[in-house]
């Protein structure tokens, strides 16, 4: 891509995440971001179709950031290593203000659901490769644990990051091991 093309996009959704800081998603208009860019309206129409692009794009890009940062191609189809998970927090962390300023707006549950839209894939291909417990119904399996990982996410971020990176690893890899020894009589390895 051009460098004053990439440029002017960069520009943009700078803007925008200005622009999220300040006020509600809704009432943020393509004017205002152009404005905001200094740019005009028909760039910012280049780069995007309407501002539900502009998030929607953006919000893919960081999660897949997120996924090529934290997940190595040997468990991109597998639950997570203790290390893969430290390395999501680490990285959630270094981009606390992204991530804070996407689950406090009101376009929130874009957001969210695609979060969870990810880990659901992943832990479905995950469960693929298992044998559940016949107690377990794996659609409701599925949800419990996307519910669970998402929201403590959401809450350690919402609240500032109470506690370490350290910390929500080593509780989060005992509350899985707890569950799968549970139904699986072994636990998740390193």
């Amino acid at each position: 891509m051009d460098r004053r093309i990439q440029k002017s996009r960069q520009a943009i959704i700078d803007a925008f995440m200005r622009l999220m800081s300040e006020k509600e998603f809704e009432s943020i208009t393509i004017n205002q971001i152009a404005e905001e860019a200094n740019v005009n309206r028909g760039t910012v129409y280049l780069h995007f179709k309407d501002k539900y692009d502009l998030r929607d794009q953006h919000l893919e890009a960081q999660i897949n950031q997120l996924l090529h940062h934290c997940m190595s191609e040997d468990n991109m189809v597998h639950l997570p290593s203790k290390t893969t998970l430290l390395r999501t927090f680490e990285y959630l962390e270094q981009h606390a203000s992204f991530y804070s300023l996407m689950l406090t707006s009101k376009g929130s549950t874009v957001f969210r659901n695609q979060v969870e839209t990810m880990f659901r894939q992943r832990l479905s291909e995950h469960l693929d490769s298992i044998n559940l417990d016949g107690e377990l119904n794996r659609d409701i399996t599925v949800q419990f644990l996307i519910s669970a990982a998402v929201g403590v996410l959401e809450w350690w971020i919402i609240r500032a990051m109470p506690y370490p990176t350290s910390v929500m690893v080593e509780q989060i890899w005992n509350l899985l091991n707890q569950g799968v020894e549970g139904h699986q009589h072994g636990a998740i390895s390193d």
